[in-house]
């Protein structure tokens, strides 16, 4: 039975929430007036929408029924807005509840930064969501009013000796790129014809020519524009190889209080200039949006000195050491009793055992009921969206990667998980794309990736870490990743999917290549992984956006 409310409160309380007679409901709330409200709400035997009417909405002090609509502004200096983060500041002081912190969030913008800072930012794994401006769906040949390319002058390298070295390098690596882009898409068309792609129905997924698609006008016009989507998003993931690590791009962030507050934290202890600039200039944005969730966010002398001084001594313990050669993928680290844990976990929520006897029952156990129990676990999956149990996270895997900057930028994405990357570098070489070579640009390609390593090695010397922006995207990087079976199987079955880039589909079947061998039983949990290679993947993606635009459009249900 819900709460009962008398027609003056409800008339009050619809602007604040989305419903007033269901014991599941939103709040229309600034972001700090809820995190009170909340942590108020915690401490009290009322339900949410009494103690709003009581403590929040009941105190004139606050002044909330002066918002209009139930929409208020953020940020509009009012009594409300005050009394809330008072009130927001004591629980925190009074009580140590930094939880409090995770009830409250905001986005954020952050436009023209580099890609070196943008790593940086998307480090922040937990309470934080970023999308960032893709490489593949936009040209990066634009130039500002001036008539520069969109790269990052930065600070300390523009004072140093390498200043003029640093801007040719940028400035050539920017122009062979425009310069190449449009022939890119005319040879990819010529290369792949769209006569010669395989399509699929988007509705239906058969197979079909592009024969059979001008039999219809709608099937015809939605190839013809995926077609054109693909080729140029081919051409761009082929070019984007020359693009520096000071590329400028744009990123959107949500977070929660909380993880802002340890973002900025880090950001403000960081060696590079772009990170602590950025640093107050989140800083003052989110002081406009959600203050009291980031007032502690400050320079951490333990941050800061602890990096310095492990950075000093690896470079001690390793000073003249060579760098051995490795293979793209090493897995380096696995548990070795893997199946009993996972078989010893999915039983064990429907049992009233003891863990540690059920992985002694399942040791016991013939290899045939073992393959029985799994089998029932994971057998009914219809596709990559029907995501495995939490069994699958008792077993983990540590992957040692090289590869291009590229795909790293893709795979660094992937949160659920522990990872952590070596600086920047152009000492492992770079990978040439094969569609480069046949275009007959290998040599401009080849020349560009030379004059940037020769630059980033005289400048490691000076400045180290601020070298990293010379680096192209087309140089190999080193970085680990240690996962559990479960975040395994996404990202095989997302990252191997027919439109993903080539260069990280090839490291990601090569990390299930490696469980396979190790674990081939568990294996069987990624019943999706796409083994198959593909040029102009994305052309039946495109078609069924294009498909689905139109039906959109036409207000057609989509099937």
């Amino acid at each position: 039975m819900g709460e009962k409310f008398s027609a003056e409160e409800e008339k009050s309380l619809a602007l604040f929430f989305t419903n007033l007679t269901e014991p599941v409901f939103g709040l229309k709330l600034p972001q700090e007036v809820a995190g009170a409200l909340f942590s108020r709400y915690s401490r009290s035997t009322k339900s949410l929408r009494r103690t709003f009417l009581d403590e929040f909405l009941g105190d004139p002090e606050l002044g909330l029924r002066n918002f209009l609509g139930g929409q208020p502004a953020v940020n509009d200096g009012s009594a409300a807005l005050k009394k809330a983060r008072a009130f927001y500041d004591r629980v925190l002081v009074g009580y140590g509840d930094d939880s409090v912190a995770q009830l409250g969030g905001a986005h954020i913008a952050c436009e023209g930064i580099s890609n070196v800072a943008v790593k940086i930012l998307e480090d922040a794994r937990i309470g934080i969501a970023p999308l960032e401006k893709s490489t593949r769906y936009v040209r990066f040949d634009q130039r500002d009013e001036a008539g520069d390319y969109l790269f990052y002058r930065e600070p300390q390298i523009m004072a140093s000796q390498h200043a003029a070295a640093y801007l040719e390098v940028m400035n050539l690596l920017f122009e062979t790129y425009s310069r190449q882009l449009d022939p890119m898409i005319e040879f990819i068309k010529r290369s792949l014809p769209i006569e010669q792609i395989e399509l699929r129905h988007p509705q239906t997924g058969e197979a079909l020519s592009y024969g059979d698609a001008q039999k219809d006008e709608s099937l015809k016009k939605w190839a013809d524009t995926a077609y054109r989507a693909t080729v140029r998003a081919q051409a761009c993931d082929v070019l984007r190889g020359y693009l520096p690590a000071a590329t400028l791009t744009n990123a959107g962030f949500f977070g929660v209080g909380q993880a802002f507050e340890y973002l900025l934290t880090k950001l403000y202890s960081h060696d590079l200039i772009e990170a602590r600039d950025l640093a107050a200039s989140i800083h003052r944005e989110l002081n406009q949006l959600i203050p009291s969730f980031v007032k502690r966010a400050r320079f951490s002398a333990y941050i800061a000195e602890t990096q310095a001084a492990t950075r000093s001594t690896a470079a001690a313990l390793l000073a003249g050491l060579p760098v051995q050669k490795s293979e793209p993928v090493n897995l380096v680290d696995y548990d070795h009793e893997a199946e009993e844990k996972v078989l010893a976990a999915i039983l064990y929520p429907h049992v009233r055992h003891p863990l540690k006897q059920l992985e002694r029952l399942v040791a016991s156990m013939p290899q045939g009921q073992r393959a029985k129990v799994l089998s029932e676990y994971l057998k009914r999956r219809r596709h990559r969206r029907d995501k495995p149990g939490r069994a699958l996270e008792n077993v983990y895997y540590t992957f040692d990667i090289l590869g291009n900057l590229g795909l790293y930028r893709d795979l660094h994405r992937h949160r659920i998980l522990t990872q952590e990357r070596q600086d920047f570098t152009t000492a492992h070489g770079y990978d040439t794309p094969q569609e480069l070579k046949n275009a007959g640009f290998r040599a401009d390609f080849d020349r560009c990736m030379e004059k940037a390593a020769a630059l980033y090695e005289k400048m490691y010397s000076d400045l180290p870490l601020e070298a990293q922006y010379v680096v192209p995207f087309a140089f190999k990087i080193r970085w680990y990743m240690k996962m559990n079976l479960r975040e395994a199987v996404h990202i095989g079955e997302l990252r191997t999917i027919p439109q993903g880039h080539p260069d990280y589909r090839f490291i990601v079947q090569e990390m299930w290549k490696k469980i396979r061998e190790v674990h081939p039983a568990l294996a069987e949990a990624a019943k999706f992984i796409d083994w198959k290679t593909y040029r102009l993947g994305r052309m039946s993606s495109e078609m069924r956006t294009e498909y689905k635009k139109s039906a959109f459009e036409q207000g057609t249900r989509l099937k």
